[in-house]
């Protein structure tokens, strides 16, 4: 083989290694700029979910504070609801008292015209009977309207109704004890309007004192 000959052949090796290299070279660089641009599109799709989840944390901080003022607002609404309806619940028991205290000397005239009249007498068992049949009802009819009468006559001494004006010693009743009511007492809707005047028995015994 001629030198021509061989020089040729190993410039054409050398092109072909040149092209090679070009190529791979190419190719290096290439796939270098495709991950520097796929980088770029994760750093960027990271940052877009770092915002998404910002604004949803924010949507729901909002929602809860929405929440918890819509069930502050009804826990008020319902409880002046229910003051409201208490109040009302109380006017409406309460209105006729100052027109039932007024009307309790009435009950007591009535209850003493009776103690003051003899029943079996023929001239007043007419009047006696009038005025008994009178209180029954006036009775009847205020208790329609929860006015209730105190007659503790016997019972244990209860000073939330009643009141007592002295103490006295006595056999038939126990210590404690209602032993005479001078005047009773009357509830309104289970609120007192006067109390009973009772005098308290001390059991056994022989000093009077007062309460």
């Amino acid at each position: 083989m001629s030198n021509e000959s061989s020089k040729a052949e190993q410039e054409q090796v050398d092109t072909v290694v040149e092209g090679e290299i070009l190529t791979a070279d190419k190719a290096e660089a290439e796939t270098g700029t495709d991950e520097a641009g796929l980088m770029d599109e994760l750093t960027q799709a990271n940052f877009r979910i770092e915002e998404l989840e910002q604004a949803l944390a924010e949507s729901q901080t909002k929602v809860e504070e929405q929440v918890d003022s819509v069930t502050r607002a009804a826990a008020s609404e319902a409880n002046i609801r229910r003051r409201a309806a208490q109040d009302v619940e109380k006017a409406r028991k309460f209105a006729l008292e100052k027109f039932a205290n007024e009307l309790l000397p009435v009950i007591d005239n009535m209850e003493r015209a009776l103690e003051g009249t003899d029943a079996e007498a023929e001239e007043a068992k007419a009047i006696y009977e009038g005025v008994e049949l009178t209180l029954k009802n006036f009775i009847s009819t205020v208790d329609k309207f929860g006015l209730k009468v105190i007659n503790p006559q016997g019972e244990a001494f209860n000073p939330e109704h009643h009141q007592a004006i002295g103490m006295q010693p006595s056999p038939d009743f126990p210590e404690n004890t209602v032993m005479m009511v001078m005047q009773k007492g009357y509830i309104l809707n289970d609120r007192l309007l006067r109390p009973a005047m009772v005098m308290v028995s001390q059991g056994g015994g022989s000093v009077d004192t007062k309460a």
